[in-house]
């Protein structure tokens, strides 16, 4: 258990695991902006009984960019990288925002590998060629510092602004510290990638969660995108926005615990 580097294609990946290594493997992917440490509760709650797997994605928390260019599937391998260096064969997967995205493009190179999905925040296609483009020429113009209020708006619910000042600070701080790089990079992907053609081909339990409040993906786009998936359960947080795990991390880790034992792992 710890943190390690693996070194994939160039970039220096900054991986964490929690639990022991003979149960089996639980990956996590994170959102744009933030580092592992978004699921710090959730997996205190899974570690007695799964081999949790975290990772920093390139040019984000301490991963390093590399040389390689940024796509999903650039991001998808280094997850299969990490998987194949510690011999992990098979695996359940949690992505929230960019981090499900990960999540699907990883299971559409290798769906063999994965026992069950668990899709936050996310669609197949987020945002619009133009939006994306917008933002990248104002966080290249302005920085993150001049755009932190108002990422924050989207990944909060009013609630937390309201009752956590002191989270809601140190989180800003998690954005305003990613490397420019890094953000930039991830951005393009994002513009970049449309999964939306595979979307029907997802087999394995699936369950995909929203916050009633997300302001970065909302609800109806969210929703929209679990219908797509066949069998897939779409379950709506009240009170919630962007980032369940930092929000609510105890219906997070409930909802996570339930999808795992549909999948005859729990």
């Amino acid at each position: 258990m710890g943190s390690r580097f693996i070194e994939i294609d160039g970039g220096a990946l900054h991986v964490r695991t929690d639990g022991p290594p003979e149960r089996p493997a639980l990956v996590f992917a994170n959102s744009l902006g933030t580092d592992l440490r978004i699921w710090d509760t959730v997996v205190d709650g899974l570690a007695d009984s799964w081999f949790c797997v975290r990772m920093d994605k390139r040019g984000h928390g301490l991963s390093a960019l590399g040389d390689a260019p940024v796509t999903i599937d650039r991001l998808a391998t280094d997850v299969l990288g990490v998987l194949d260096d510690f011999a992990i064969g098979s695996a359940a997967m949690v992505g929230v925002s960019i981090g499900g995205l990960i999540a699907q493009a990883t299971y559409h190179l290798r769906p063999e590998r994965f026992l069950a999905l668990m899709l936050c925040d996310t669609a197949d296609r987020i945002g619009s060629v133009e939006m994306w483009d917008q933002r990248i020429e104002a966080l290249t113009a302005s920085g993150l510092e001049a755009m932190a209020d108002e990422i924050l708006a989207r990944w909060f619910a009013p609630v937390f602004h309201a009752e956590r000042p002191v989270d809601l600070a140190g989180y800003r701080s998690m954005l305003t510290r990613t490397p420019m790089a890094g953000y930039l990079a991830a951005c393009r992907a994002l513009r970049d990638t449309d999964l939306s053609a595979r979307t029907a081909t997802i087999q394995v339990p699936t369950l995909v969660v929203c916050g009633a409040e997300d302001g970065a993906t909302p609800p109806d786009l969210v929703s929209a995108f679990a219908a797509r998936i066949p069998n897939a359960r779409y379950e709506e947080l009240a009170s919630v926005a962007h980032l369940p795990s930092i929000e609510a991390p105890q219906k997070t880790l409930s909802l996570l615990e339930g999808l795992l034992k549909e999948a005859g792992h729990g």
